[in-house]
């Protein structure tokens, strides 16, 4: 059986935990995999080019990992990032592969194009990928990275007001929280 899951051993432990929370991809290939910079971004999730027009099934993904980042003067190395703020990240991460896998090879590029120049779509898939990490019980994770972004690192006010831009506020998780709780009471009552 082939290996599907492949990442540096810097960061197992953060990718095994993300990876926990989303069984159905577990036989999804993904590659972890740092690279020298990636352009606005700390980590990013994409679909293999080459495989966007093969079944859903034979899709592989690559969750790019910046390996180091600016933070006002100082260089930070992703992989001295907290723990739970590294899992947050790649659950948002496989959030974004959640949704590509209900998406046509067309769709995604679309998609794509969509990410590239539009802001709305943009917030639009930023969001969702959070609600899939949220709605797979990450939410822990995506607020300490929330946290950690928006008020333990000197990210510049330009980097924050992306991230409150494009991205679900905490208030806003923990209504999808509250709303998650809910359904799942409101399941255990009717079975």
């Amino acid at each position: 059986m082939p290996i599907k899951h492949t990442y540096p051993e810097s960061v197992a432990n953060e990718v095994k935990t993300a990876l926990s929370h989303f069984p159905e991809l577990a036989e999804v290939s993904i590659e972890f995999k740092f690279k020298n910079k990636i352009r606005k971004s700390t980590m990013q999730a994409q679909p293999e080019f080459w495989r966007f027009f093969r079944k859903k099934s034979k899709r592989k993904y690559k969750i790019l990992i910046s390996e180091s980042f600016r933070i006002g003067d100082s260089i930070y190395f992703t992989k001295n990032i907290p723990s739970n703020v590294l899992i947050g990240w790649f659950g948002h991460e496989l959030g974004h592969i959640r949704d590509y896998q209900g998406r046509s090879g067309i769709n995604l590029i679309g998609f794509g194009l969509g990410y590239l120049f539009s802001e709305k779509a943009m917030k639009r898939a930023e969001r969702t990928a959070d609600s899939f990490a949220i709605a797979h019980g990450m939410e822990t994770y995506i607020l300490a990275t929330k946290n950690f972004i928006l008020n333990e690192a000197n990210f510049s006010e330009r980097y924050k007001g992306r991230i409150k831009r494009f991205y679900l506020s905490p208030e806003e998780i923990m209504i999808l929280v509250k709303e998650r709780e809910e359904q799942a009471e409101q399941s255990r009552q009717e079975g």
